[in-house]
């Protein structure tokens, strides 16, 4: 018997009956660092988001980025009843990863514990304060919401509103569940977590069908695990690191650093003390150099291309003299100007934060402060950034960033300056009435008012020490079809990602 005939023809025989191999349709990316939560309603804190929004937890309405413009998501139309009240139709056979199907009653119970005291999301606190939404279920795929104060801008503000089912109890998920392409099967804290696609998603299947997001805190060693082909996308890499045109993007991330100031405290209840903590720092001396040269210095909470941002704002003079007889002239008024101020940071929350800290607390003392740095981890940081504050806290001030890429300060300014806002370091009784009447205001009314409130910040208050409108950079695997944008920042559509 001929037995190489017979292997021969086996062998093709094999191959004929074997699929060609099959593209790898898995991609790794890498954080910067743990998600402390998995909690949908937390979803606008920029790694959570980046996992968890529209991937396994989707919005009725999708902001289009690029363009401005609102797509449907969950929600197939939408309209105006009158100028308090909207008219929502949600899609037809949508399902949870947990078998059930999406109705009216859902959505309405994501807003309730999206506000609910008993768990505090960020979503709820960060859009949704200082209004009251009444949902009116009319049935299963169709509401109406009324909002008190109106808001004009309805439609973009569910733009933010992950829906979870209506079973889902008022606490933190453990594994979330939505409605979206993908569900997490893996979660294992501080190394990894593991999202695979689902096979009866509503929408057109993504082509990634699984996703595994690992944690490196060090700018170069993330950089290095995509140019080695451990990884396939970085979201956030170092300037320094940006080095090869063909893997690594620049893009407006739409954050502005800032340092917030708890102006209800001695000595930072002063105005002179916060304007020398503005002369005090040198922003130029940032740019090129622990920032890119692209960053920008801010004047505002928001972006420039914000609505009602006021291009004429100028940040105080670069003045080491005059921030010190600022602090003389205040400590000649009782003002306890020695007394010691914590800044407060967080490790890994932007390239250089810890450098760019440091700095900053070189350029106080050399004014005559006393400024503390305590850099956290992010758990015990956004414990320290948000309300309610601790009664027995001193002085202090907190380095962070704020992202708004939507085109309207709504998102920005209760959240931040209200004196019921969760992370407003800040309480004046006109500032309020003023952005309940910016919220309010329709047409050509809207930005001026918008203006108004960031010139009151700005001028009179001198509420924070804003610093710059910040330049990302990302790595991305040239196996892969996808550029990252503005909202990268935010979100990290597995299903935007092809492969070449």
């Amino acid at each position: 018997m001929d037995f190489r005939k017979y292997l021969y023809g086996s062998a093709l025989a094999l191959v004929a009956a074997s699929p060609a191999l099959a593209q790898d349709t898995s991609v790794t990316i890498v954080l910067n660092e743990d998600l402390e939560v998995v909690e949908p309603c937390e979803s606008s804190r920029s790694n959570i988001g980046r996992v968890l929004q529209q991937n396994i937890a989707e919005t009725m309405i999708e902001l289009n980025t690029a363009n401005g413009s609102l797509m449907p998501r969950l929600a197939e139309s939408w309209e105006a009843v009158d100028e308090d009240t909207w008219k929502f139709t949600l899609r037809d056979g949508v399902t949870f990863s947990d078998g059930s199907t999406l109705d009216a009653a859902d959505v309405k119970h994501s807003y309730d514990r999206a506000i609910s005291d008993q768990i505090i999301c960020e979503i709820g606190a960060k859009f949704f304060g200082g209004m009251t939404l009444d949902f009116n279920v009319i049935d299963d795929l169709t509401f109406e919401v009324t909002s008190d104060p109106a808001q004009p801008i309805l439609p973009l503000l569910m733009s933010t509103l992950t829906i979870v089912p209506s079973e889902t109890p008022f606490e933190f998920m453990q594994m979330p569940v939505g409605t979206g392409a993908y569900v997490m099967t893996e979660r294992n804290q501080g190394q990894s977590i593991v999202l695979e696609r689902r096979d009866d998603y509503w929408g057109e299947a993504p082509e990634v069908t699984k996703a595994t997001y690992l944690f490196r805190s060090d700018d170069a060693v993330r950089a290095a695990m995509v140019a080695t082909g451990e990884a396939d996308i970085v979201p956030q890499i170092n300037e320094v690191d940006a080095t090869n045109p063909a893997t690594d993007f620049a893009y407006p991330n739409s954050e502005t650093t800032y340092v917030r100031l708890d102006t209800s405290i001695a000595p930072l209840d002063d105005v002179r003390v916060r304007k020398a903590l503005n002369m005090a720092v040198d922003r130029e001396a940032f740019l090129g150099t622990l920032l890119p040269q692209d960053a920008v210095i801010a004047t505002h909470m928001v972006p420039p291309s914000t609505l009602g941002v006021n291009p004429d704002l100028k940040p105080l003079d670069f003045d080491v003299d005059g921030a010190r007889a600022l602090l003389a002239e205040a400590k000649a008024d009782g003002v306890p100007v020695d007394a010691e101020i914590t800044m407060i940071a967080r490790l890994g929350n932007f390239p250089n934060v810890t450098e760019i800290s440091e700095a900053l607390t070189q350029m106080w003392g050399d004014i005559g402060l006393s400024v503390n740095l305590r850099m956290t981890e992010v758990a015990e940081w956004v414990d320290l950034y948000s309300k309610p504050f601790a009664e027995d806290r001193g002085p202090s001030m907190v380095m962070a960033q704020h992202d708004n890429n939507r085109g309207d300060p709504v998102f920005s300014m209760y959240f931040k300056y209200a004196c019921d806002g969760l992370q407003s370091g800040t309480c004046d009784e006109g500032l309020d009435q003023m952005i309940a009447d910016a919220t309010a205001a329709t047409g050509e009314d809207r930005g001026p008012k918008w203006t108004e409130v960031f010139n009151k910040i700005h001028n009179d208050l001198v509420s924070d020490v804003f610093l710059f409108h910040m330049v990302g950079f990302s790595r991305v695997s040239e196996r892969l079809d996808f550029t990252p944008t503005i909202a990268t920042n935010s979100e990290l559509q597995l299903s935007q990602i092809k492969f070449k």
